[in-house]
């Protein structure tokens, strides 16, 4: 218990230590119980719900785990007109979002002058935008974040390079690391994550992720458990453990406790109470889908995704009543995170010392 002890005064955990958490059960409850605490203190009772809006299932990328890579010929495509983008995302704000999230494929379906129309119609509206759009040029984060996105969210999924290299055909784990540190620079609330339980990954690969995370100073950290999905290259692999993403989650707060942590929907896939479960063990963000009608369902990263039935009016009442029944409430802020208002903070008082 000690290291419990510790880690709730520093915030520190040697990878030897993360390693020995994330092996052993013996510690779970008491881990689960830290982060609670930990997540309590610094970043209040509040849930934050930000309305997760997949506008185009349309993708490029070939990676191995998900449902969406341009080799399945089997699901059916869609691409949202601007139209539809922004009637969807006006009635989640009259359901009481106050964030957007824009996530896609990645794809060139949307010219950069699209794209930059929507987030700025959105802002229009009074909502904050996140962006999840995947490795985009400089210049098109630039040109987003002058029309008003807020956030970026791209997980690096494992720190692990040749496993990354593995899993992401085409594609370059310098790159994602460079995107990365674009967003930051640009000035986004930049959020990251793991993908918990993919073939090959080991727990010391785990632990690298978690130091990764605490050094890059990210203001978002999503946990999912890796879904095998039908054709794909894994249909057939043993997927992730919900215990084990959860400790991931947990330990996420423990180490950086004043960051967004979203209890993903994959977490309910594995287990019917599976956010409730994550925001009684360090999260404090839901993030529910706000499209309607059959894209809800085209959307599959993986199978079995929860509410793919429902409206979004339903999802927002739903959800809203997990949360007061865990005792926790509903956020009626955007949801930046604690550490960026901090960093914002220590930023505006460094120029003004220095004008």
């Amino acid at each position: 218990m000690d290291r419990i002890a510790k880690v709730l005064q520093t915030h520190e955990l040697s990878h030897q230590e993360l390693v020995e958490f994330l092996r052993s059960d013996r510690y779970d409850e008491a881990l689960f119980h830290a982060a609670d605490q930990t997540r309590e203190r610094y970043v209040g009772n509040d849930v934050h719900l930000k309305g997760l809006l997949e506008f185009s299932n349309i993708c490029t990328r070939t990676c191995h785990y998900c449902g969406l890579r341009v080799e399945n010929r089997f699901i059916k495509r869609y691409k949202l007109s601007s139209e539809e983008i922004l009637s969807f995302a006006r009635k989640a704000i009259d359901y009481g979002y106050k964030t957007i999230v824009l996530q896609s494929g990645e794809s060139h379906s949307y010219s950069m002058e699209a794209m930059c129309d929507i987030i700025a119609s959105i802002r229009a509206l009074g909502a904050t935008v996140t962006l999840s759009l995947g490795e985009k040029s400089e210049a098109e984060y630039q040109a987003y974040k002058e029309a008003g996105a807020n956030r970026y969210l791209l997980r690096i999924e494992t720190t692990d390079k040749a496993l990354y290299q593995s899993l992401h055909p085409q594609m370059s784990f310098e790159n994602r690391l460079k995107c990365l540190r674009i967003l930051k620079e640009l000035g986004y609330e930049t959020g990251s994550g793991s993908l918990v339980g993919l073939p090959g990954q080991s727990i010391t690969s785990l632990a690298n992720d978690l130091l990764f995370f605490k050094q890059s100073d990210f203001d978002m950290i999503g946990i999912g458990p890796f879904i095998p999905s039908e054709n794909t290259p894994l249909a057939q692999v043993k997927g992730g453990e919900f215990t084990m993403a959860l400790k991931m989650t947990a330990l996420v707060r423990l180490l950086l406790p004043k960051i967004n942590i979203p209890a993903t929907t994959a977490m309910e896939t594995l287990d019917p109470n599976g956010r409730a479960i994550a925001l009684k063990s360090g999260a404090n963000v839901v993030m529910p889908v706000i499209t309607e009608g059959e894209y809800r369902a085209l959307y599959r990263l993986y199978p079995g995704k929860i509410c793919i039935d429902d409206t979004p009016k339903h999802c927002r009442l739903c959800i809203s009543g997990k949360i007061i029944a865990i005792g926790r409430g509903i956020a009626d802020t955007n949801g930046d995170s604690e550490r960026f208002i901090v960093r914002q903070k220590e930023q505006r008082n460094f120029y003004d010392a220095n004008a």
